[in-house]
């Protein structure tokens, strides 16, 4: 196929616990995803198990397919190409993408892509539905936060395909900070949804939670010291206590993390005379993190685009995406593509 000739791909994405199937149009349309998670395999845990999770993939993803092509009267004629997730994240689950697609591929004598699941997340605001599309003048450069339980990190996205890292958090995701303190309370997993919903009727200034890094003279981001503190808090006060206030806990807690994310994002867009930022990735569906975005978008005139929570979990929509952008440079992976669990961040020196 020669270059602009991919009008229609089938996506899959596998990287963690979520199975997530979606056709994408080369415009960026989302003709439809379809997604299914694992919370209840992985509750009695506290997170997610590896072996589990490829397991249940192996289980979803081609009813999940098949489903997909049912409902959308989709036939495999019609599809152009296929793109999946390769890196990073678990290995297992990836696998179980990675191989069904390269199998298809065969199968169907189709092309090919695998795309980085981070890419895939930081270009996820130009997805469009018909529910859903960026604002008409949204372009590049812009700053992107992007926030999940593996991962916070903040980036100027220069071009499609150039990237750079300016901050990284140093021990911990945001996410896993949510999810840690959700189990040191006892709200069961995932815990950051949990403690989202508690924060709503809680006093922010209720308790003095610390806010790592936020004087450094840089981007980077730590959440470690703030689940240490939490952690001898909540033996502090004992469960009476934490019964009582369990809200303000969570609201405290989570107002420390929105401080931070926020102003590391501001900094950035400051600093670098960039006035459009994007917030995207799991913990982008944090509804106070929503709020507070939009306040500053609203005071300060800097665009901010946060993509609906659909295209902000982990979903095949953003990966078909990247996908079809790149089949329609002429990249094709091989055959012998493989996993890739860590992130690879020389892809992001631009």
């Amino acid at each position: 196929m020669s270059d602009n000739s991919f009008k229609l791909v089938l996506a899959v994405e596998t990287s963690c616990d979520d199975t997530s199937v979606a056709l994408v149009k080369a415009d960026g349309y989302v003709v439809s995803v379809l997604s299914a998670n694992q919370d209840l395999e992985h509750k009695d845990f506290g997170g997610v198990v590896p072996e589990i999770a490829g397991r249940n993939h192996s289980l979803n993803l081609l009813p999940l397919m098949d489903k997909l092509l049912k409902s959308t009267d989709t036939q495999w004629e019609d599809i152009d190409g296929l793109a999946v997730t390769n890196r990073p994240g678990l290995v297992g689950s990836l696998l179980v993408g990675l191989v069904s697609i390269k199998t298809i591929a065969i199968a169907k004598q189709l092309p090919f892509v695998g795309v980085n699941h981070l890419e895939a997340h930081l270009l996820a605001p130009f997805l469009k539905d018909e529910s859903y599309e960026p604002p008409q003048d949204f372009q590049y450069p812009y700053v992107a936060l992007a926030v999940s339980g593996g991962h916070t990190q903040l980036y100027v996205v220069e071009s499609f395909g150039r990237y750079k890292i300016l901050g990284k958090t140093l021990d911990d995701a945001a996410g896993e900070a949510f999810d840690k303190f959700g189990k040191l309370l006892g709200l069961g997993f995932p815990g950051g949804i949990k403690v989202d919903q508690h924060a709503k009727e809680g006093d922010v200034k209720k308790y003095n939670f610390p806010r790592s890094l936020i004087r450094e003279d840089n981007y980077n981001f730590s959440f470690s010291g703030l689940k240490a503190s939490a952690q001898r808090l909540i033996k502090k006060i004992g469960q009476d206590e934490k019964r009582q206030f369990i809200h303000s806990l969570c609201a405290s807690y989570q107002e420390a993390i929105v401080d931070v994310l926020l102003f590391k994002l501001k900094k950035a867009c400051e600093e670098l005379n960039i006035p459009r930022a994007v917030v995207t990735g799991g913990v982008s569906a944090n509804s106070r993190l929503r709020a507070r975005a939009k306040i500053w978008q609203e005071e300060s005139g800097v665009q901010v685009v946060i993509p609906p929570i659909r295209y902000c979990t982990d979903n095949a929509a953003m990966v078909g995406y990247v996908g079809i952008e790149r089949l329609n440079r002429g990249e094709v992976s091989p055959q012998d593509l493989k996993p890739m669990p860590r992130l690879d961040e020389s892809e992001f020196l631009a």
